[in-house]
């Protein structure tokens, strides 16, 4: 018997198990999904909300149907509905008493509808309620006390609208109002009071609006407030002091105005302050006392402005700062050597697309922590020996497109952290200055990864070459002695009223003498000594001109011919020059060799000057001007140019053989077609 009764129970309790799942499905419109924990979602071409629902429903999601208007009995009967929501759905309309049907909603959403007005006290019965959201519709004002009798209202989003002005009480009694989103309307003004009941508020957002200022005391009454955004507006003024009150305030965004100043001490009074933006305003200049004590801010931005320079002590209150941007300020000339002093923490620093010419060499002395440089798309035309030195976190520095012409050799001895370095797009100068950096890039060349984009753009001899292929062995004429100046017989070489320091040796050239030198001392150039520009240069000579005696120099007289030749510069290998003694300034020296003939070449001693630079130097005369030609001083370069000239002339001698063969056998040819012709005739 048990075992007849057995499948009929188990029968019994199933159906029992199912009957919830039964009923609701029958009462579940077809347009609509029903969860068992009381939601309900409906999408697609409802006009009104469905009479028939679960009886436990909480929650009612209508999207995109189409509904017009909220009658006076939509929400009837839905005594445990807590959450209503309707959006998407081209809805312009709500009853004045469309919401007395549910006072007991927790949340009410109608965003991405078509309001443009809403009954003033519509949402008056909903005394519980904490969140409304009606963002995205075409709202154009907003009525007075249209949110009265909603002291528990949390959030309120009226973002996204066309809202041109606000009552002063609008948002009077929202005593425990959290968050007020007011962002992207068409506000112009603030009056003075509107915020005078929010002492609740923690986040406020105003941006994308068309406020032209802030007046004094508008947010007076916001000591709770958090957050602050006021970003893309029209602000043209700032009152003194009119962030005083926001004690709590851990972010302000004031970027994309129209700010020209900013008032004396505006950011003070705000310890909490984490995020402060005010990038993207015509700035002109920023007073020296703006930054209060911001121990705990991590992040500041200020770019896109007109500002010169900047006060001495901008950051020197925000010792927590860990990402500076102060870039994309295309007139920013100039950075006060102290800027950075107060910033142990700073890891990333952003100075790049500026239009910096200079940087003091303390500039970044205090930055021990910093990893991360951007200083490319400046104007920077040299940098100092010590400027990196402190920087021993560094690992990313970018220095590309500026006016870098050299470095020193030894300008990042010091960053033994260094993982990328950007140099291209700079006009490197590959003359005996850049012979230590190019030494530095040779050696780390996987620390460089634009290494094959750093070339020279002088001299011609190096041009388009890359820095990490110079070697040392093309800059020995860098240990060159200088030579200056010839004389002529009517005057002697005298010391210029001017006296300097530097020893200076004369290089006498005669068409009757040798080179004759003669000189205080004989110090070595050393190779860090800017060399001149060009590649090769001329000197124009006379076409007759007397003969040259020795050289006299003495410094207590004065030139006593206008005649006397103009000093100039002529690099000549040390080989070439003839050991002399040092002699003291007030004595007066007399060297010279004994003249020889040399009637090879004809005389000139006007001017000659030869770029300090290679040892293999020709020169031909032509028209009254002497040519000098410089040959770089590269073995392996040297070969290869006298390769081409021996496979020149190894061509043209065949050319010109191949040239007498073929008019030998047109001869040839000739002569027979000739003799063919003088045969056919006679017979």
């Amino acid at each position: 018997m048990m075992d007849s009764l057995l499948p009929g129970t188990l029968w019994v309790i199933l159906f029992l198990s199912t009957l919830p799942h039964l009923t609701c499905s029958e009462i579940c419109p077809g347009s609509c999904i029903c969860y068992s924990g009381g939601a309900v979602v409906c999408v697609g071409g409802i006009t009104d909300i469905p009479k028939q629902m679960p009886v436990h429903m909480y929650l009612l999601q209508l999207n995109r149907t189409n509904m017009r208007i909220i009658n006076e009995h939509s929400l009837a009967n839905k005594d445990l509905l807590l959450r209503f929501s309707l959006t998407e759905s081209h809805l312009h309309t709500i009853h004045p008493l469309a919401f007395h049907a549910a006072p007991h909603l927790l949340s009410v959403k109608l965003s991405s509808n078509n309001l443009t007005s809403i009954p003033a006290r519509v949402f008056s019965p909903l005394v519980d309620l904490e969140q409304l959201y009606l963002d995205e519709n075409e709202i154009e004002t907003i009525a007075s006390k249209m949110f009265e009798g909603l002291s528990r209202l949390l959030y309120l989003d009226l973002n996204r609208n066309k809202i041109v002005s606000l009552p002063s009480d609008a948002f009077h009694g929202l005593t425990n109002l959290t968050f007020l989103n007011l962002g992207e309307n068409s506000l112009k003004e603030l009056p003075p009071t509107i915020f005078s009941s929010l002492s609740s508020l923690q986040y406020l957002m105003l941006y994308k609006n068309e406020l032209e200022s802030l007046e004094a005391g508008v947010f007076d009454e916001l000591s709770n407030l958090e957050e602050l955004k006021i970003h893309q507006n029209r602000i043209a003024r700032l009152s003194p002091q009119v962030f005083w009150s926001l004690g709590n305030l851990k972010t302000l965004t004031l970027s994309s105005n129209q700010l020209q100043g900013v008032p004396e001490k505006s950011f003070y009074n705000m310890p909490k302050l984490n995020k402060l933006t005010i990038y993207k305003n015509p700035l002109l200049s920023l007073p020296d006392d703006l930054m209060g004590h911001m121990p705990y801010i991590r992040e500041f931005y200020l770019y896109a402005t007109n500002l010169t320079t900047v006060p001495g002590n901008l950051f020197a209150n925000m010792s927590g700062l860990l990402i500076l941007n102060l870039h994309f300020n295309d007139r920013l000339r100039e950075l006060p050597s102290d800027l950075f002093c107060c910033l142990p923490t700073l890891r990333k620093l952003s100075l790049k697309f500026n239009d910096l010419q200079y940087l003091h060499p303390n500039v970044f002395s205090n930055l021990t922590t910093l990893a991360t440089l951007f200083l490319n798309n400046n104007k920077l035309q040299t940098l100092q020996e010590n400027i990196f030195q402190s920087l021993l976190g560094l690992t990313y520095l970018d220095l590309r497109m500026n006016s870098l012409r050299t470095l020193p050799g030894d300008i990042f001895s010091s960053n033994r952290g260094l993982r990328a370095l950007y140099l291209s797009d700079n006009p490197w100068d590959c003359t005996c200055r850049i012979r230590g950096i190019a030494r530095w890039i040779w050696l780390n060349s996987d620390v460089v990864p634009d290494r094959n984009d750093v070339i020279c753009h002088s001299p011609r001899y190096f041009l388009v070459r890359t820095l990490g292929s110079l070697h040392d062995e093309e800059f020995k004429f860098c240990d060159a002695i200088t030579v200056t100046s010839y004389s002529s017989t009517q005057s002697h070489l005298h010391d210029t009223t001017k006296s300097t320091s530097d020893a200076s040796t004369v290089f006498v050239l005669s068409s009757r003498q040798t080179p004759t030198l003669t000189s205080r001392t004989t110090p070595l150039t050393s190779s860090r000594t800017p060399p001149t520009t060009p590649e090769t240069s001329a000197a124009k000579a006379p076409r007759t001109t007397p003969p040259m005696t020795p050289v006299t120099t003495s410094t207590t007289t004065r030139p006593t011919e206008s005649a006397a030749i103009p000093a100039t510069t002529l690099s000549v290998p040390s080989s070439l020059h003839t050991p002399t003694r040092s002699l003291p300034e007030e004595e007066s020296v007399s060297i010279s060799e004994t003249p020889q003939v040399l009637n090879e070449s004809p005389p000139f001693y006007d001017k000659l000057v030869v770029e300090q630079g290679p040892e293999f130097v020709h020169h031909n005369r032509h028209w009254g001007w002497v040519y000098v030609w410089a040959l770089p001083s590269s073995p392996a370069r040297t070969a290869f140019f006298m390769f081409c000239h021996i496979l020149l002339l190894v061509t043209g001698v065949v050319l010109i053989l191949a040239a007498i063969y073929g008019m030998y056998r047109l001869n040839k040819e000739m002569r027979e077609i000739e003799a063919h012709t003088l045969k056919g005739s006679k017979t």
